[in-house]
C-alpha cells in the first residue's frame, strides 16, 4: 500500500515516513500543498497524511481541490490547529480523521491501519506479480520463473519499491531514502551494491534481471 505523508516540517516528515516504512508501507512524501497536489495526480495513494498549514496552497485547499476532481483517497489531517471548531472543519472538508499536534507515534499508527481497513476490500492482492517476478508482500517471498529467490531484508524492500513504482525511473536518492530512511550521500554506493547482489541472485535462475538501469536517472522494473 502507498501512502503519500505531505508535513512542511522536515523532522516531523522524516519521523512519520521512517515509521510507515517501517510498518512496511510505500510512502513518498512532499513539503509543500502544490507538490502534494500534483503527486496526488500523477500517481494513486491509499492514503494521504496531510498537514494543515502549508507553505503554497494549504492542506484544506489540497484537500478540497483533491474532493473537486472526483478523488476520494482518504485523507488524515495532522494539525496544530486543535480547538473543536477547527477539527470539525478539517473533518467537513472532505478528511476522514483528524490528529492533532503533538501525537503519539502508536495512535498515528492506529489510525492509520483504521482508515485504511475501513477503505481496502476484504479480498486483498498482497502480491505483485512481473513478467516471471512474483513478490510476496506478506510472506516476504520471492519467484523468479516459479523458482525461489533468497533476498536479505533490504535487498527484499529494494525490490519491493521498484515493483511497486512499476514503469517509474526511480532515482538512486528515493531508493536510498525510502530502504535506509535517512538523507542521501551522493558518494555512497550502497545502492549500486545491493542492486547488483539483486541482479545476482534474480540472474541466478538463468533468466537475465528485470531491473533496469537508466544512465543518470535510476532504476526502473518495466511492465512486460
Amino acid at each position: 500500500m502507498k501512502i503519500l505523508v505531505v508535513e512542511d516540517d522536515q523532522t516531523t516528515r522524516e519521523f512519520v515516513v521512517k515509521a510507515l516504512t517501517q510498518q512496511g508501507f510505500v510512502v513518498d512524501s512532499a513539503g509543500d500543498g502544490k507538490e502534494a497536489l500534483m503527486m496526488v495526480i500523477s500517481c494513486e495513494y491509499q492514503l494521504v497524511i496531510l498537514d494543515r498549514m502549508l507553505p503554497s496552497l494549504d492542506g484544506l485547499k489540497v484537500l478540497a481541490a483533491m474532493r473537486a476532481t472526483g478523488n476520494t483517497t482518504p485523507v488524515l489531517i495532522l494539525s496544530a490547529l486543535d480547538s473543536v471548531e477547527q477539527r470539525v472543519e478539517g473533518l467537513t472538508a472532505g478528511s476522514d480523521d483528524y490528529l492533532t499536534k503533538p501525537f503519539a507515534l502508536a495512535e498515528l499508527l492506529a489510525r492509520v491501519n483504521i482508515i485504511l481497513r475501513r477503505h481496502t476490500p476484504t479480498k486483498v492482492n498482497n502480491k505483485i506479480e512481473i513478467g516471471g517476478l512474483v513478490l510476496n508482500l506478506l510472506s516476504q517471498k520471492v519467484t523468479y520463473h516459479e523458482q525461489p529467490v533468497l533476498l536479505q531484508n533490504k535487498e527484499f524492500i529494494l525490490l519491493s519499491y521498484l515493483m511497486q513504482h512499476a514503469d517509474e525511473v526511480v532515482s538512486r536518492m528515493r531508493l536510498f531514502e525510502a530502504v535506509w530512511d535517512y538523507h542521501f550521500d551522493p558518494k555512497t554506493n550502497v545502492i549500486d551494491v545491493h542492486i547488483a547482489k539483486l541482479r545476482k541472485k534474480l540472474e541466478s535462475q538463468g533468466f537475465s534481471s528485470p531491473i533496469e538501469t537508466v544512465r543518470g536517472a535510476g532504476y526502473v522494473i518495466r511492465q512486460p
